[in-house]
């Protein structure tokens, strides 16, 4: 590889390294995938992402990361984006999914496209490439797709898949039940056009991808392999990648990267060190020695802010991460609020709470009670003669205080703090 901005591969094997992360769940075979990925030969593999919202989330970084660190090692990868499969949809164990409009999926297709590109390298011998389904599935007609791929899938295997056996009670149209069809056939094209003979996915679509590898010997091709990356959770095992606002996406205007840095900022102690296994790049001998060092002193969250900024560099480049860090000290008296972008800064009070005032601004008692820092403006006025109120981090001292519009931050934000970590933003609109 040529991209100089990427680390070097790890000082283990790859499949070592990968195992002591606890990156694979599930292989066709260890000695295999061993031979594919430590020979030192370069292997062409892929992953794919269905088209399913307009941006990628947090929950997909396991697959997008999985494929820098393979290219990293020497490895060639296809990125596959669903621009058939995302008009058909995986089954769900609820319910049949809502099928979007062709227009809409294509649209989904292109950004998340441009999502993908940053993380991988595409000059050099192990060059990525992006490629889309549609391309060889929209070219064959029904009659095509029976004879030639549905032939080669057993029913009773596909009714086995776990999830389909959840659905068949309920109800599982054709369309939802055929996608198995699909991603298998994405396989078997992707190994005939560009000698790929490894897939890799989460562990929820290991019938889908051990359908796909059977596929291919039907077909006489191959061998292939795969592997199954675990799916992430919280501590309390429930559902990764969720905000108290939603999902985290990786796209700045759906989660901002001020959001985006908080989310891992604010990860559970008993989370941050799988999670750095799982997403960083640092070495082994890194990781452990930065766990040593949380352990040590828990309340720095060392961990954390590791991972927030590698994280956020990754995703949203270093100038983005400078201004989340810097306006995570600011907020809070440790730094400059003028130096915050005015993005960076409304993202950030958005976060915390804000209230939007317009015409003219209440004195400070009043700021305080409209933003729910304290309940009434008796409290307030006694916050304020003790010394807990601050106004963009100057502390107000007279019960009476007023703002003018000369202290609004960018012409139009007021930062209000009460005690050391309780704050609200101010948005004031003509």
């Amino acid at each position: 590889m040529t991209d100089s901005s990427l680390p070097p591969p790890a000082r283990d094997s790859l499949t070592d390294d990968l195992l002591w992360r606890g990156l694979i769940q599930d292989s066709t075979g260890l000695d295999e995938l061993r031979e594919l990925l430590d020979s030192g030969k370069a292997t062409t593999y892929y992953v794919g992402f269905d088209p399913t919202a307009p941006s990628l989330h947090v929950g997909n970084l396991m697959q997008v990361l999985m494929a820098r660190r393979l290219q990293l090692a020497g490895h060639r990868p296809l990125l596959l984006v669903g621009g058939a499969t995302g008009q058909i949809g995986d089954p769900k164990e609820s319910a049949e999914r809502t099928l979007n409009p062709p227009e809409v999926i294509a649209g989904w297709v292109e950004r998340i496209r441009e999502q993908l590109a940053p993380f991988v390298s595409y000059s050099g011998e192990n060059a990525a490439q992006l490629v889309n389904n549609l391309d060889w599935t929209g070219e064959m007609s029904i009659v095509e797709f029976l004879r030639d791929v549905g032939k080669h899938f057993p029913v009773n295997k596909m009714l086995a898949r776990e999830v389909v056996r959840a659905r068949l009670e309920t109800g599982i149209s054709f369309t939802e039940f055929s996608y198995q069809l699909l991603q298998g056939n994405d396989f078997f094209e992707l190994h005939r056009r560009h000698g790929c003979q490894l897939q890799f996915g989460g562990s929820d679509q290991w019938g889908n991808i051990t359908a796909g590898v059977d596929y291919v010997r039907r077909r006489g091709a191959g061998p292939v392999q795969a592997f199954t990356t675990p799916l992430v959770t919280k501590a309390d095992g429930t559902k990764f990648g969720k905000s108290e606002g939603g999902a985290v996406w990786l796209d700045p205007t759906m989660t901002s990267p001020y959001a985006f840095y908080q989310f891992w900022l604010n990860v559970d102690d008993r989370e941050v060190d799988r999670y750095l296994r799982y997403f960083s790049f640092r070495s082994r001998d890194e990781l452990e020695e930065l766990a040593k060092a949380t352990a040590e002193r828990p309340a720095a969250r060392l961990a954390q802010r590791a991972l927030a900024e590698e994280l956020t560099t990754l995703v949203h480049g270093a100038e983005e991460t400078r201004q989340a860090v810097a306006a995570s000290q600011a907020l809070f008296g440790r730094g400059s609020l003028d130096e915050l972008a005015p993005e960076t800064l409304r993202a950030a009070l958005t976060e915390a709470g804000m209230v939007t005032i317009p015409g003219e601004l209440p004195d400070v008692a009043g700021l305080l009670r409209d933003s729910g820092l304290v309940t009434g403006l008796k409290e307030a006025r006694r916050v304020i003669a003790e010394g807990g109120a601050y106004v963009n981090n100057d502390r107000v001292t007279e019960v009476d205080a007023t703002v003018s519009k000369d202290d609004l931050l960018h012409g139009r934000y007021l930062v209000l703090r009460r005690g050391k970590r309780s704050f609200a933003g101010v948005e004031l609109v003509e």
